[in-house]
């Protein structure tokens, strides 16, 4: 599954979990140690492995053989034409394992054909590498993930919190594997008293969400 369809996933199913009973601090939180193993993970990057997808694009090089080496995007059916390979799976693998692949299809053609890939546009990483703060605050916003932005970032970035924000109340959201784990967040303890304990760091995909308080 990509993980475009796999964050779609995520906001669609963030109505749902908001329900789940948890320990870590507030209703809907995860448990500890779902917490722990979230927050352990790299912030740096979505995936510790780039893995293809629709509307990338890749230039696929092949030693000695220029007129085979072309510069191509991954169609919408998640594959990609290349000279005397013909069609080849391109969408859900890792750049090395198409061009394992295509070394595989040209061999019967050219003797120990030596390929590289280099992905030249992440077209399908667009929606994915992004982090979003919705709720209870100013302006609800998507931005493109920027390495070492936190929570509280995104909250300057959305303009700040309304009036009626339960900001103790915010919850994280971070998919790992397929698992959608909260994350409890003290906005109020950020803003007002400097606690930044819970100023976590932000993952792409990430999800901030801001309740209101309840009249």
């Amino acid at each position: 599954m990509s993980s475009k369809y796999s964050l779609q996933g995520l906001l669609m199913s963030l109505s749902a979990v908001v329900f789940v009973a948890g320990c870590a601090g507030g209703p809907g939180a995860s448990s500890p140690e779902q917490i722990q193993k979230a927050l352990a993970v790299d912030t740096t990057n979505s995936v510790d492995q780039y893995i293809l997808g629709a509307t990338d694009v890749v230039r696929v090089s092949v030693w000695r053989n220029d007129d085979l080496s072309i510069s191509v995007p991954v169609r919408p059916d998640g594959k990609i034409s290349v000279p005397l390979a013909g069609d080849v799976q391109a969408s859900g693998k890792a750049p090395e394992a198409l061009a394992a692949d295509i070394e595989h299809r040209l061999a019967s053609f050219i003797r120990e054909p030596q390929v590289s890939v280099v992905v030249t546009s992440m077209g399908s990483h667009e929606f994915s590498d992004r982090v979003r703060v919705t709720g209870a605050v100013r302006q609800p916003t998507s931005v493109p993930h920027r390495s070492g932005m936190t929570v509280l970032d995104m909250v300057l970035t959305s303009g700040g919190l309304s009036p009626f924000a339960a900001a103790n109340n915010s919850m994280l959201y971070r998919m790992i594997g397929e698992e959608i784990v909260a994350i409890p967040i003290k906005l109020d303890e950020i803003l007002t008293r400097g606690d930044i304990s819970t100023n976590y760091r932000l993952r792409p995909g990430d999800i901030l969400t801001v309740p209101e308080r309840r009249i």
